[in-house]
């Protein structure tokens, strides 16, 4: 029986399509689930034979992300609750200053920006929050940012998918590679800061 979507959810495979939202959403909220990992697996086993449609993985992945985004947003909007608390001691006081001050120039493509490269998202939507940014503004950016990045990890997903036909291997790689390349932006990231601090303490 068809129903949300078109997804037969009385065929065992549908259950991928609530992990994959909720895996995203949760590491969205709580950044402890590499988020990009999840998404490249639903795609790694939708294209290795694993009864997942690639398209309904990222558009769970990017409404997962949306939603996570939309609570971070909130929780940082206005005030100094908990939640804003829990998330800024997780940031350093010099990354939430600088993404603060280049949202006051390009808001929406901070959004962009930030969901797209390793933890650049929450600094990103906590600067959002405080300088209170319209929701009116917000929502769009967000949602374009959150489908991008869902098909940037699908992409990688079905590339290691596509190299083999058993979902379980394909999965595992797909997390690995995806893993890689963030400690790889991540490295690269690093050693742009590290010289343009050198450069300004000269």
């Amino acid at each position: 029986m068809s129903g949300f979507f078109g997804i037969d959810w009385t065929h065992p495979s549908s259950i991928g399509y609530p992990v994959v939202f909720a895996g995203v959403l949760l590491g969205s909220i709580i950044p402890v689930i590499p988020t990009g990992a999840v998404v490249g697996a639903g795609a790694a086993v939708a294209v290795s034979g694993g009864d997942l449609d690639l398209w309904l993985v990222v558009l769970f992945s990017a409404l997962g992300a949306l939603v996570g985004d939309l609570v971070t947003f909130g929780a940082g909007r206005g005030g100094r609750g908990a939640l804003t608390r829990f998330f800024e001691r997780r940031q350093s006081p010099d990354k939430l200053a600088a993404a603060r001050d280049r949202f006051t120039r390009r808001g929406w493509l901070v959004v962009l920006v930030g969901r797209m490269v390793p933890a650049g998202r929450i600094p990103a939507l906590l600067a959002a929050g405080a300088l209170d940014y319209p929701w009116r503004r917000l929502v769009p950016a967000a949602a374009c940012a959150c489908l991008l990045w869902a098909v940037a990890y699908a992409a990688l997903g079905v590339l290691s998918g596509g190299l083999f036909d058993n979902p379980l291997v394909a999965t595992l790689v797909a997390t690995m590679l995806i893993l890689l390349v963030t400690l790889v932006i991540g490295g690269v990231q690093a050693l742009v800061r590290r010289k343009r601090e050198g450069a300004r303490d000269r």
